[in-house]
């Protein structure tokens, strides 16, 4: 029985084993795809005018702040003018920390390609550790041009960093969460933040006629946003050359207007650039000057708008026109509004429209900088005395804001935390089905090994015609084609893996896009196909999805003979395709004997599953002979696959039902069975991302419970 037990171990060992080889990643593959992708240069024209264009869709929300944060910050009027000295003292410092050193100077530096934002920051990170939730990642993703990352010594503290991200799942789920919140709290910001905007400015109407109704104003507001929002779809170009000559005479009016103020009522102004006057506004004020706090903390509105809209410009042509024009007309508007309002106390109510209280700001911020800590140690290396100083300084000014905006919450802040609080609740029951998901289909995969023990048949009837079967996995079978093999009696005389993959990485280059390799011996007629895409990436640029495989089928039949037969050379070697099929060829033979070197061609297999080039015993008219026939295989197999493509196109589908266990909580059924089901049913179908007909679509149906 033990000797039994042993044959049996050894046995599943061995098929363990060459299950694995089977599976292995498209290293080769992917290593031939080298793009000369490098980094965009621009001339010192272009980048003035850059700089000019980002005036009209960066800035606009900076620009306005001016309207309506002295209101917010005094709502019941100012009685002594070292209280207004000490709120300027609070906006001019808060200007200078948070977006021109963390955002301008910082921030912007963190960006991913050229694309900013909470995700672009999460992509950077997942490809410097593996925190991905979904474990998909394989070393050919690296090869990418796009793809850049960073090594670390042993005991460093980016690596150090890197094992304790790794170590646990709760760790990775926990960063997530954080991105999720930073992504809808700066979604729930989005949405009011052009009605704050406009109604502030739209108030404006009411100083010169006190007996207007505030539904007018409200009216006019409406209409400007209608206007405003039908320009969008013009593009970011046109819009910004629209809107950029309007907010630079709108910063040079309001700077103009400020130095006036300035030079007009009180010079004395100026001293509020000490900050001492922080900490005696502070002690004057006592609990009424950290309420203020939710109104002083409008003046940086916008700020995170500097990253995420990072993909439409350059980082340097944002830093000229921050720099050179927003920084300096906003420290003017600012220093100006202060000398009035000393000047008329009374005048606070009646300057600009009493705005909602924008809470989801602030939490952007916070998680913008905590991001920023991995960031600096993983990507940058940086100095960790360097990103102590960073979080030190971010979070003496945010966390004070973040508690002052808590008092608001009740007074209008709780609008956008309910939206931001909603599009979280879709976004994490998403992902949470979509891992599931995922998960189901590598537990239920079937082995290479049993697809190649039913011979090239597959145990069925070949079929003329070519089945592209869509499924999640980069790497073996998936169970929808089991499942189709074992209902049907027929199959395709080609059949094609596809799975459609995602990367942390903003964009994937049309010419590193797919990946192709041969499951399989030749007779078999099976492949594999990867599509990568990045988060950036549109599938409608992909019109002809199915030509696209095609194509990329018909390339990879060519370059393979052609690798095959250059291995005959001398004086040339490259590295060899080491198609799944041989692979399993070496280690049946292996099996046999696991001293046997087993040959195929002029290409030796080791037991360790090594491809060694060896001497060619082809010489003179037998290379000339060996080439003629290799040529004349390909051509059998390429006519071959444009018959089949002339017979038919099927794709197959797996239509995969996701449902909450019958013992499942209330709240897991209303998650999945009601609340996912309703996402998977209003979102497209990969049938209509890829343009697939509808008369070659198949779809094969599964439950799978969670």
């Amino acid at each position: 029985m033990a000797s039994l037990s042993e044959s049996e171990g050894t046995n599943r060992g061995s098929m363990w084993e060459l299950d694995q080889n089977l599976d292995q990643p498209m290293d080769e593959e992917a290593s031939r795809l080298k793009n000369m992708y490098r980094e965009k240069k621009f001339s010192s024209v272009l980048l003035l005018r850059l700089a000019f264009q980002s005036l009209g869709v960066v800035f606009g929300d900076l620009g306005t702040s001016p309207l309506y944060v002295f209101y917010n910050a005094f709502p019941h009027g100012v009685d002594d003018e070292e209280d207004v000295i000490g709120a300027l003292s609070l906006i001019i410092y808060t200007l200078t920390l948070i977006p021109l050193l963390k955002y301008v100077f910082v921030v912007l530096r963190a960006n991913d390609n050229g694309q900013g934002g909470t995700f672009a920051l999460y992509s950077l990170l997942c490809r410097h550790a593996k925190i991905s939730t979904i474990p998909n990642q394989h070393k050919t993703d690296e090869d990418l041009t796009t793809y850049s990352r960073q090594t670390y010594e042993e005991n460093s503290v980016g690596a150090k960093i890197k094992r304790w991200l790794e170590a646990h799942a709760y760790k990775r789920n926990c960063l997530l969460i954080v991105v999720l919140i930073g992504t809808c709290t700066a979604i729930g910001d989005g949405i009011l933040t052009p009605a704050i905007s406009v109604l502030s400015a739209s108030g404006g109407i009411k100083v010169q006629n006190p007996n207007m109704s505030t539904d007018v104003v409200v009216i006019v507001s409406v209409i400007i946003l209608i206007g405003l929002f039908s320009m969008q779809h013009y593009g970011t170009d046109k819009v910004g050359w629209l809107f950029a000559p309007i907010v630079l005479l709108w910063f040079i009016l309001i700077g103009s207007v400020g130095a006036l103020n300035i030079h007009k009522y009180k010079g004395s102004v100026l001293k509020a650039y000490n900050p001492v006057y922080i900490y005696r506004y502070f002690q004057r004020r006592n609990s009424d000057s950290w309420a203020s706090l939710g109104g002083i903390m409008l003046s940086i509105t916008g700020t995170e708008a500097l990253f995420a809209d990072l993909c439409h410009f350059p980082v340097f042509a944002i830093q000229i026109a921050f720099t050179l024009i927003v920084f300096p007309c906003l420290l003017l508007a600012y220093t100006g509004q202060a000398a009035y309002i000393i000047a008329h106390k009374d005048h606070v109510a009646d300057a600009f429209y009493r705005s909602i209280p924008g809470t989801a700001v602030v939490i952007v911020m916070l998680v913008t900088t905590f991001l920023m800590v991995p960031i600096m140690l993983l990507v940058w290396k940086s100095h960790w005395i360097l990103v102590v100083t960073f979080i030190v300084l971010s979070l003496m000014v945010e966390i004070p804001y973040f508690s002052a905006c808590l008092l608001k919450i009740d007074q209008g802040g709780w609008v956008p935390l309910v939206i931001a609080t909603a599009f979280f609740i879709i976004m994490y029951v998403w992902h949470f089905c979509t891992v599931k998901r995922y998960e189901f289909e590598m537990h239920s995969k079937v082995s290479m090994a049993w697809i190649l023990g039913l011979g090239p048949s597959l145990g069925l009837v070949r079929v003329p015609g070519i089945g592209f079967v869509y499924t999640e996995l980069a790497s073996g079978v998936p169970h929808i084609f089991s499942h189709f093999i074992t209902n049907l009696p027929a199959i395709h005389s080609v059949v094609v893996f596809v799975c459609v993959k995602y990367l942390p990485v903003y964009t994937v280059p049309m010419d590193e896009r797919f990946l192709v390799r041969r499951i399989g011996p030749k007779n078999f007629h099976i492949f594999r196909c990867v599509a990568r895409y990045g988060y950036k990436d549109l599938h409608k640029k992909d019109e002809d999805f199915e030509k696209m495989l095609f194509n990329c089928l018909l390339s990879f039949l060519r370059l393979e003979s052609m690798m095959e037969g250059y291995s005959d050379s001398d004086d040339f070697s490259v590295p060899e395709q080491r198609t799944e099929g041989s692979i399993s060829n070496a280690f049946l033979a292996e099996k046999t004997n696991n001293n046997t070197m087993c040959s195929n061609g002029d290409l030796s297999y080791s037991s360790q599953d090594s491809i060694v080039p060896v001497q060619s015993p082809l010489r003179g008219n037998s290379l000339l002979r060996y080439s003629s026939q290799a040529s004349h295989t390909v051509s059998d197999e390429l006519e071959f696959l444009n018959r089949c493509k002339d017979a038919g196109v099927v794709h197959i589908l797996g239509n995969t039902i996701v449902l909450a266990r019958r013992d499942s909580g209330i709240i897991k059924k209303i998650a999945v069975n009601y609340m996912y089901a309703f996402m998977r049913k209003i979102c497209r179908e990969n049938s209509v991302i890829f343009n697939v007909p509808h008369e070659s679509l198949l779809n094969v149906g599964q439950i799978y419970y969670i």
